[in-house]
């Protein structure tokens, strides 16, 4: 069976968030090299979702009411969206209540603060790459200078694309993913953010 398939499947061929039965497509929970993809990672949601959820601005917090429900799913993909959701939109009141009552395990909850919405405009931590673009986690960049990797032989060599970084939140600096089989601390400086066609 296939992803969609599968999704399908154990959504009952609806949105996993809002119950709607339109536009329906995968969505793929960010950043993926920690916990996103595949059947765990992804979700079924329709357009009306995944607008809201990769949009900041477009956030319409009514429709987010249906997260009372979705929010007690047992599929890790969901509670994380539903607890990332129900954060960024806090400041309403009633979100607040709903995220008092969620019981995330600690792993699902590191997960969920990857996206850093959890927190407040003045706390986030934003990285920039070497041009001064906004990195964001499960974005692709490409080394602009070769670099030695600490405690190996390794060089990653100029040119070299990494893909689905992840963030560190305690240092702008900084971010991680994977060259070749090795997972490596990179400094921003030294990456240029691919546009999602490369």
């Amino acid at each position: 069976m296939s992803l969609q398939q599968d999704l399908q499947t154990r959504s009952g061929n609806q949105c996993e968030l809002c119950a709607s039965t339109n536009n329906l497509s995968i969505y793929d929970v960010k950043p993926s090299i920690t916990g996103g993809g595949g059947v765990d990672g992804s979700l079924l949601a329709c357009e009306t979702c995944s607008i809201q959820i990769d949009n900041v601005d477009d956030t319409d917090a009514n429709h987010w009411r249906c997260l009372n429900d979705s929010m007690w799913s047992e599929c890790r993909a969901v509670k994380v969206v539903a607890w990332r959701m129900l954060s960024r939109l806090r400041n309403e009141g009633w979100p607040k209540d709903l995220l008092e009552m969620m019981y995330m395990e600690d792993d699902d909850l590191r997960f969920a603060k990857e996206s850093g919405d959890h927190l407040d405009d003045s706390e986030k931590i934003i990285h920039r790459d070497a041009n001064g673009s906004i990195l964001q986690a499960g974005d692709s960049v490409v080394l602009i200078k070769d670099l030695k990797v600490k405690g190996s032989s390794l060089v990653a060599k100029q040119g070299t694309a990494v893909r689905r970084i992840s963030l560190d939140h305690e240092n702008a600096k900084y971010i991680e993913g994977k060259v070749g089989p090795t997972q490596i601390v990179i400094i921003t400086d030294y990456v240029k953010k691919m546009a999602e066609k490369e």
